[in-house]
Formats: C-alpha cells, structure tokens, sequence
C-alpha cells in the first residue's frame, strides 16, 4: 500500500487549544513504542487520541497497546487533533509536518526535521504561514538536568572553546546492532544527521550562531566537525553510529574566562518528551514561538547540508 505524502486539504488556522488538546502520533518503531507513546499516554494535560503509521499492523499494535484509536490516513487524524506529534523518518517527516500545519495543527517533530534544506524550510515556513506552533525533540534541551544545565551556559559570557562527541553503537563493527539499527535513513545517512542534531542543539545556543563549518571522515561512520561560532569561540563535534561498544558515549564540554564546564548525565527521556509537549502548548497558547521549534530545526539542517556536502566533495 502506497500513501501520498503531498495531498492535503485547503489552508487552514490554527484551531484555539483547549484546556485538555487531543495530540496524534505519526509513526510505530521502536523510537515511538519506547519514547513516544508512553509520555503521550502518561501526559496529563492532554489525552492521546490516536495512532497513524505507514504499517497498518504495526500501527493497529501500538494504538491497541493505549486503547487509542488507529487511523487509515493521517489528514483523519489531523481532523480529530489539536497537536500532531512525529515519530517518522525525516523525509517522511516533513511533508506531512507541512500538511499538518496545513490543517491548523500544532507541531511536535522529532530531529533532524529534514535532510534537505527546502523540506526543512518548507516545515519552518508552512508553520509560519499558518500560524501554529511548533517544537523539536533536541532530547539534550528537555532531558534533567542536561536541559538546565545549557540554561545555565547560555547565561555565561566569555566562551573560548567547546568539544562534544555523541558516537552510538547503533551499528557496531563488534557487537550485535540496537533495536534503532532496522532504519534505512539512519543506515544511508548516519552520525552526521541521527546525533549532530543533538550536539548542534547544545552547541548554537550557548556559544552563539555557526558562522563557518568544515567537515572531515574518520573511521566507520566518524565525522568530525570544527564549527566557528559568533561569539568568536571555535568548537568540535564528533559524531557517530558505528562506534565499537567499548568506545560508546556522550559527552560536551565548554571552556571560557568562567571555567570548565561539562554536560551532565541524564535519564527520564519520556519524562522529557512530556516536557517538550509543555513546552509546544505553551507556545501554542501564548503565541510566543519556542527557540527550539521548527525554524531552528531548519537552521541545523542547513549546517549538516553543508557538511555532508564538504564530505561528498
């Protein structure tokens, strides 16, 4: 069964949020059934109205699993929704994230929001042009205490110098693959795209705009970025899926004229995907657009476009 991504209906504002908004879920993998769902069924400012997939069985599954109804077609779903939440390959991600906004829904999309710079424009500007709002899941910006702790660098000045890596071993050379291995987007685009997202999103809000980027390979999957910024501080990210188990691991540390500081552990995903659906409805109510929403998703992809393209030179 084929479904047309592009179609939708005619233009529409965003609809007023209620005091209980019914949110939708897009997407059955493994992403949606350990994040997702749950923080969907566990919020309690909302109520999980249903599930959509691009497997009819496996969105049957997940939707019985929360007693939530399933859709045969996402625009049913946007028609019975206040908030469309989005856990669904980047490319499969944005035009519908652009149909959704389309209908007047508020949204929740999950990084990076494309791997093209005009289907992330094209999400930013559909979001603009009809007024709703929008969030992206950048994990490190809702997830305690990481999300306070970049709160707490944003307000410092003086910043030198910053390094990050984030190297998965979602597929690596000495072990058995993760649950997220079964990807396509991720086999095809790996590190740079899965997890430079979340080192940008750290990265951009505390030392400022990327002005320059260069890109280089390591081995497996490895690129490494060196990245100025407009505070005038230089930083590093290295990135990969393919890291052997032993050298798995996150890290970020950022230093300047107020010291050493280093990106702390955390753990409550769900808990910080429920955090980022607050964070969706208060925009969406007070019509303040959140600086983690659609437009600087747009902004990462550009800068990860630009890098892929150093790469492929």
């Amino acid at each position: 069964m084929s479904y047309d991504l592009t179609s939708g209906g005619a233009p529409a504002g965003p609809l007023p949020v209620p005091a209980r908004p019914r949110v939708g879920l897009l997407g059955t993998g493994p992403w949606a059934h350990r994040t997702h769902a749950p923080a969907l069924a566990a919020h309690a400012g909302s109520e999980f109205a249903g599930v959509w997939g691009r497997r009819p069985e496996a969105a049957a599954e997940l939707a019985d699993a929360y007693h939530v109804k399933v859709y045969e077609d996402p625009d049913a779903l946007f028609a019975d929704c206040d908030v469309v939440a989005f856990a669904l390959p980047p490319d499969v991600q944005a035009p519908l994230a652009v149909r959704a906004a389309a209908a007047g829904r508020h949204l929740l999309l999950d990084k990076p929001v494309a791997t093209t710079v005009a289907d992330a424009r094209a999400v930013a500007d559909a979001a603009d042009r009809h007024g709703v709002a929008s969030v992206v899941f950048f994990t490190l910006r809702f997830a305690e205490p990481a999300a306070g702790w970049v709160q707490e660098q944003v307000g410092r000045t003086g910043w030198f110098t910053a390094s990050a890596h984030w190297l998965g071993a979602v597929f690596p050379p000495d072990g058995a693959p993760s649950a997220y291995a079964d990807s396509p987007w991720r086999k095809d685009k790996g590190g740079l795209w899965d997890v430079g997202p979340h080192a940008l999103s750290v990265l951009i809000p505390v030392l400022g705009e990327v002005t320059s980027v260069s890109a280089t390979r390591g081995p497996s999957d490895v690129v490494q970025l060196a990245l100025r910024h407009a505070s005038g501080a230089a930083s590093t990210a290295v990135l990969s899926l393919g890291a052997p188990t032993a050298a798995a691991g996150v890290g970020l540390e950022v230093r300047g004229a107020e010291g050493v500081f280093s990106l702390p552990n955390w753990t409550d995903v769900p808990g910080a995907y429920g955090r980022a659906l607050d964070a969706l409805l208060t925009a969406a109510r007070t019509g303040e657009p959140d600086p983690r929403g659609a437009r600087f998703a747009a902004r990462v992809t550009e800068i990860l476009a630009e890098a892929e393209g150093q790469l492929s030179d």
